[in-house]
């Protein structure tokens, strides 16, 4: 099990950038966030770092991710760019350092070694990995020392990951949801609307609640402005078990986030 469970929900930075983003962050930990997802190949660390620095809410309170770009996956570069990213970030660690795209310069046997290395140095005090199949976890799960606490993955009502999400709770492994609001597609969809309706609510906060009762998925939602208090107020929304039935209909196996490369492609 990880040192930390990982924070439910989870705030977003893709495609964030300078001042906005920092300015987001800043105002997702005064919401109530506790959990910051970003990432080598966003190029926000430092505006992530930046928001912590100017936060109210203690370091110590918040579960810091990062993510390593697949060009940077060779051992000795797992080890140099973790240490460049703390840098950026303006901290000793991170509290999940993922894998990003199993791709690119990545190869278990030397990429996931290294990953325990700099748990062991004390870089970061989770591993994760992202975008990896069920058939890549096993294997990372036969070489990594330390446990799999996340796999993320684009997850949403028109791409549910059963299969992933059903390892995870087999495995202890957090499933968590990149795209959880499908880059807003989910306004407009007739079955959200309605049930939306029903609870004087918006299809963006009846997804995330959909996340949030699927036992053990965290959705990292990005948002600016008003709709980080908005997506953070979905916490108090319950669904009952015909909506969630009638959202699981919704499957149909779309992906919004679909390079060639993609272990699934292969």
């Amino acid at each position: 099990m990880s040192e930390t469970p990982v924070p439910q929900p989870g705030f977003g930075t893709s495609g964030h950038e300078g001042a906005t983003c920092t300015e987001s962050v800043a105002r997702a930990l005064e919401a109530g966030y506790r959990h910051v997802d970003t990432a080598q190949m966003y190029d926000n660390e430092a505006a992530v770092g930046a928001a912590l620095e100017r936060s109210d809410v203690d370091r110590e309170d918040v579960f810091l991710a990062t993510k390593i770009h697949p060009s940077n996956l060779a051992h000795d570069d797992v080890l140099e760019t973790t240490e460049e990213s703390l840098d950026r970030l303006g901290v000793d660690t991170v509290d999940l350092l993922y894998v990003h795209w199993p791709t690119d310069a990545y190869d278990p046997e030397e990429t996931l070694p290294a990953m325990d290395e700099v748990r062991d140095r004390g870089w970061t005090r989770n591993v994760g990995v992202s975008n990896f199949t069920v058939e890549l976890l096993e294997e990372a799960h036969e070489i990594l020392e330390s446990p799999i606490v996340a796999n993320q993955v684009e997850l949403h009502p028109f791409l549910q990951q059963d299969d992933l999400v059903e390892y995870g709770r087999e495995h202890d492994v957090t499933t968590v949801a990149y795209c959880p609001i499908a880059k807003g597609d989910v306004a407009g969809n007739d079955t959200l609307e309605s049930i939306a309706d029903a609870h004087d609510a918006t299809p963006v906060q009846v997804t995330l609640a959909w996340h949030y009762a699927r036992e053990g998925v965290v959705p990292i939602p990005k948002a600016t402005g008003d709709h980080v208090e908005e997506n953070y107020a979905a916490l108090d929304l319950s669904l009952s078990d015909d909506e969630l039935d009638r959202i699981a209909e919704l499957d149909r196996g779309e992906r919004l986030v679909d390079p060639d490369a993609a272990a699934w492609n292969r």
